[in-house]
């Protein structure tokens, strides 16, 4: 099952939980409903009574649908939303220990490897349990939180174990199931408050002597019996929806780190210490946990969340004798400065559009290799200043600098020292000088390094970096593909910041819908592949037709010869429109892109770029197309210790 297809599971799983939250919420009427009766003393006399029945039912709903609704809209910000009810706090680069310090570098190797934008991570502080969790809508907006016992307690190998776990919850939809699932089981919560909250008022309440009825406050006690039965269907809900994805997480993990024992490593600590929480939003997100966040009860193989601990370790050990005995292991790993690793288009013919699908929302263990041969070889000045706020600006301004013409380049520096800082812009010289000391296929991850520190500014001051950046690429008095390119993955990974309360939702579910869009992209790819002075037209044609035909429903729909001419504003506004396509159309979208720039078994840096700005645009993440050694730099830079 391919990246396109967990998202569209994901979906189904999504339809089926509204199916067992609707049987729920019939049976929480059905017993308000008999409690309502004894109050009103209605029962044993009358046990139907329509207009009460439709009271009740009318009630029930609105108080259940403003509970949900209430709670949807706190979580339209995103996970932060979750790990700060968590206790959480933001991890930041400057203030981070040598434990928190290797948290991070652990994240970002597996964010470059898998293509997303580098997760915020939050600290528990408080939590001493070995626990874990992924939270967001997207894999553009997610954070990940992790409790200080995993720190104190694990090794690398266990940590990267569990960190590779979240990141396939981050890969797979599971995200923002989980988040719709919180936001429908606390109108459940709700009604428990509600009996809770007439308990607590039940001396304000007084009856007369002769009153027979049921008291308000033994309403009360009601509600919360009923809302305790429905907090119970709630985990047989969260149960009966999230153990097969820790199973299929746990399955992921060893395949993007190649080392079972690290996971199994978990577990078994997991054997003899606690996972865990002791804050009270524990109870609503733990099916978001790598372990089991509650106590254990007499009924926990029924609503526990997540499978048993021997099961894991059992299956886990499964993968390690038959589906790894082939791989050799880390040691094994061909180092940076060895034969070059092979990596998405890499292999001319071997290469094809199949297997870039199939890469999409996947990290191999090449790839994560590669991210960390590619990250221990980045210069200090440049590894350390993505995690710092001036410099990542600086860093954002300087990979929009023009490398081949000073003039334009002058007059862009002149621009920027009209709108930013002498001290800003001085910064923006000196890390353009070692960024052009770099392979050019390193300045996308670049961006993604930089990502997580420019996120925490606020939404107008994001707005304002990415107006200068686009000040830059006007000076130039023309748009290049590498800065249309540049422009387009900043404003989408800096969006979770600009516009944090946005949802993408599906808008298309044919292709007839976008087919325009679809072509408009696909002319521009042809263009940009057969951009070399001896490309002829015919050799465009052909590559865009090649592209158009492996469209869905492609021979029922209107097909023009020649690439449509379009401009870079008109392509942006296509990509948007995609983004609101289901996963199925972006998989067919994606392969015809693919299908387009493998045509010639040629892959140019620039054609590369833009189809991973597009994928990643279009919330498919897809790892680095790298054919070359992973060496990033043009000298040789000294490989730091890696902690």
């Amino acid at each position: 099952m391919n990246f396109f297809e967990h998202q569209d599971r994901a979906r189904q799983n999504t339809q089926q939980l509204i199916g067992l939250f609707s049987l729920s919420i019939a049976v929480m009427i059905m017993a308000i409903y008999l409690a309502s009766l004894f109050l009103f003393r209605m029962a044993p006399r009358v046990w139907w009574h329509p207009g009460l029945f439709l009271y009740v039912t009318g009630i029930t709903i609105i108080a259940i649908a403003v509970g949900s609704l209430y709670k949807v809209a706190c979580l339209r910000q995103g996970g932060s939303v979750i790990a700060q009810e968590l206790g959480g706090r933001l991890l930041l680069p400057e203030m981070a220990d040598e434990q928190g310090r290797q948290l991070l570098n652990i994240v970002e190797e597996m964010a470059i490897a898998s293509g997303i934008s580098v997760p915020q991570v939050y600290l528990l502080d408080k939590e001493t349990g070995i626990n874990a969790f992924a939270a967001g809508f997207t894999p553009n907006d997610a954070v990940i939180g992790v409790t200080r016992g995993t720190l104190e307690h694990l090794s690398r190998d266990e940590l990267q174990g569990v960190i590779g776990h979240e990141f396939s919850h981050i890969l797979n939809g599971d995200m923002r199931l989980n988040l719709r699932l919180v936001g429908l089981l606390h109108g459940i919560l709700f009604i428990y408050l509600t009996g809770e909250l007439l308990w607590r008022l039940r001396a304000s309440f007084r009856l007369g002597k002769e009153d027979k009825g049921l008291p308000i406050w033994a309403f009360g006690l009601a509600l919360m019996a009923i809302g305790g039965i429905g907090l119970l269907c709630g985990r047989l809900i969260k149960a009966a929806v999230s153990r097969q994805r820790e199973f299929l997480a746990d399955a992921s993990a060893v395949q993007f780190t190649r080392n079972p024992n690290g996971l199994t490593g978990v577990f078994q600590k997991l054997q003899q210490m606690d996972s865990r929480l002791i804050s009270p939003g524990a109870e609503a997100s733990s099916h978001m946990f790598f372990g089991n966040a509650l106590n254990p009860s007499f009924w926990e193989d029924m609503f526990s969340t997540h499978p048993p601990l021997a099961e894991r370790i059992r299956r886990v050990g499964g993968l390690n004798v038959s589906n790894l005995a082939a791989m050799p292991s880390r040691n094994q790993m061909r180092s940076p400065s060895q034969e070059s690793l092979t990596m998405g288009f890499a292999g001319g013919s071997n290469a094809t559009p199949e297997k870039v699908v199939n890469q999409v929302g996947s990290v191999t263990p090449e790839h994560f290799a590669h991210a960390q041969a590619l990250l221990s070889q980045l210069p200090e000045s440049l590894r350390l200043g993505a995690r710092e706020q001036q410099s990542a600006m600086a860093i954002a301004f300087a990979l929009a600098l023009d490398t081949e013409n000073l003039q334009i380049q002058e007059r862009q520096i002149a621009w920027l020292r009209e709108v930013q800082s002498a001290e800003l812009v001085d910064k923006t010289l000196q890390l353009s000088s070692e960024i052009n000391q770099l392979d050019p296929k390193i300045r996308l991850p670049l961006v993604d390094l930089a990502v997580p520190v420019l996120r925490q500014n606020s939404a107008k001051e994001c707005q304002r970096l990415c107006k200068c950046v686009h000040g830059l690429v006007v000076a130039t008095g023309s748009l290049s593909l590498w800065h249309f390119v540049l422009q387009l993955i900043l404003w989408h990974r800096l969006q979770p910041s600009i516009n944090p309360t946005s949802t993408t939702t599906v808008e298309f579910t044919s292709i007839e819908q976008i087919w325009p869009d679809s072509l408009l992209i696909l002319s521009v790819i042809a263009r940009v592949g057969h951009s070399q002075p001896n490309a002829s037209t015919e050799d465009i044609a052909y590559a865009f037709r090649s592209g158009v035909f492996r469209l869905p429903k492609a021979g029922e729909q209107e097909k023009p010869e020649m690439p449509l001419s379009c401009n870079f504003t008109e392509l942006k506004k296509s990509i948007e429109r995609l983004r609101l396509a289901t996963p199925k159309l972006k998989q067919a979208i994606v392969d015809a892109c693919a299908h387009t720039v493998l045509l010639d078994n040629k892959v140019t840096p620039s054609e590369a770029d833009l189809l991973r700005a597009i994928a990643m645009t279009l919330d498919c993440p897809i790892p680095p197309f790298l054919n070359s050694q992973p060496g990033v730099s043009k000298q040789k830079q000294p490989s730091p210790k890696r902690s």
